[in-house]
């Protein structure tokens, strides 16, 4: 049996459209010789079902409900930050010693506080933007101070490098009522104003269908960033 290459630890934000594509991601590291765990929390461990991917829990405080057993968002993700990175380290920690030692860490762009763990072991870490490179790209130019909020219908249409013309109903609802996203758009912002730091920054997108925004998108920031 061939040995593999490395082992990547991948942890996603406990959401179906943020579960399915760092699966899918954990998966495609599988095939290529490398040993691929997935964690997530208790709450949606059990909807997991891969063959080719390690599955580990992680708490985030709220083990027998999820995101519904908070009172608040804001309480959920500080819950998250604060038991998810201990309990996290503790699944590091359980490989150390082990044949397969973590050598990378991939996680979801809305926990930022994973790459602080990633330092404090001394593993590589990479960030997985789950948005297309579109919307990424208006989140760069936000941190780049190119484009504030709030956003105003009144200075529509909005005109962005490598975008058609984009009215307010185009906006993504975290950028048109950011007010009613507070909690998760401080989150996303935490994350790109950090991006350099990480070992390498992964797109969910392919270039037929964003070519023209990924090209500008590699203008202010690479996709994937030398180690």
């Amino acid at each position: 049996m061939e040995k593999q290459k490395g082992h990547i630890l991948v942890l996603t934000y406990p959401a179906q459209g943020h579960i399915n594509p760092l699966l899918q991601f954990a998966k495609r590291l599988a095939s290529k010789g490398l040993k691929a765990t997935l964690a997530t929390t208790h709450y949606t461990v059990k909807s997991i079902c891969a063959t080719t991917v390690g599955v580990e829990p992680i708490s985030d405080g709220y083990d027998e409900g999820g995101f519904k057993q908070a009172p608040s968002v804001e309480a959920y993700l500080e819950s998250f930050r604060t038991v998810g990175s201990r309990t996290f380290a503790d699944i590091i920690l359980k490989y150390q010693n082990s044949d397969s030692p973590v050598d990378c860490i991939v996680y979801d762009s809305l926990l930022p506080w994973v790459l602080d763990v990633a330092r404090q072991f001394g593993v590589y870490g990479a960030v997985i933007l789950t948005v297309s490179a579109s919307v990424c790209s208006m989140f760069w130019q936000i941190n780049q101070g190119l484009l504030t909020l709030p956003m105003k219908q009144e200075t529509m249409p909005l005109l962005l490098p490598g975008l058609p013309s984009l009215e307010f109903c185009d906006l993504p609802s975290f950028l048109a009522q950011p007010a009613s996203n507070r909690a998760y758009l401080a989150e996303i912002l935490e994350k790109f104003a950090r991006l350099n730091e990480n070992d390498w920054v992964f797109c969910n997108s392919f270039q037929e269908l964003e070519s023209e925004s990924q090209k500008k998108k590699q203008r202010y920031c690479c996709v994937m960033l030398s180690v």
